[in-house]
């Protein structure tokens, strides 16, 4: 019954108003990135509107071309703002150490979505703990028992409850 509701309201929506239309879409996008999968084809091409999209909601990039997904400079650029958009970054960058490292050190959870041979990285995983240690269980194995990995972790995440703590 609701899953009917939404899809005739998503339909309704997409069906009056001009998804084609470049100022319409950036509007949307910058209110609410997900509105990205309404937009036109053309435009889920579109550098511009897929960074403002993405930096409304890093989940964005599910919806933008397979073309821009593989598009390496502009996958530089986004991981930039949202580290967790490696997420849906094509395979290939997710196995690009300087990609990984530019989302890892915006966001340390970025980690998770890396390459494993990436995962096993000393630079990366070092990059990621120092962004945030709770990212230390995305590390190789072997990385998780490395004592400068494990410490640069702890240092951050004492940081963090530090700054909890003065917070309460």
């Amino acid at each position: 019954m609701i899953t009917k509701k939404i899809t005739k309201t998503k339909n309704k929506m997409k069906n009056t108003v001009n998804w084609a239309n470049k100022d319409f879409v950036l509007e949307k996008v910058r209110q609410n990135g997900l509105a990205l999968q309404f937009a036109s084809e053309e435009l889920r091409k579109n550098k511009e509107v897929v960074l403002e999209a993405v930096k409304n909601n890093s989940f964005a990039l599910v919806f933008a071309s397979e073309e821009l997904k593989g598009d390496k400079e502009f996958i530089l650029e986004v991981v930039k703002e949202s580290g967790k958009a490696l997420a849906f970054a094509s395979e290939e960058l997710r196995k690009d150490k300087e990609v990984v490292l530019e989302a890892v050190k915006n966001n340390g959870f970025a980690l998770a979505f890396a390459s494993e041979e990436l995962k096993g990285d000393k630079e990366v995983a070092l990059e990621a703990v120092k962004e945030s240690g709770y990212t230390l269980e995305y590390a190789s194995e072997e990385l998780r028992d490395d004592i400068e990995i494990i410490a640069a972790a702890r240092e951050n995440i004492e940081k963090i409850l530090k700054n909890n703590h003065k917070n309460d």
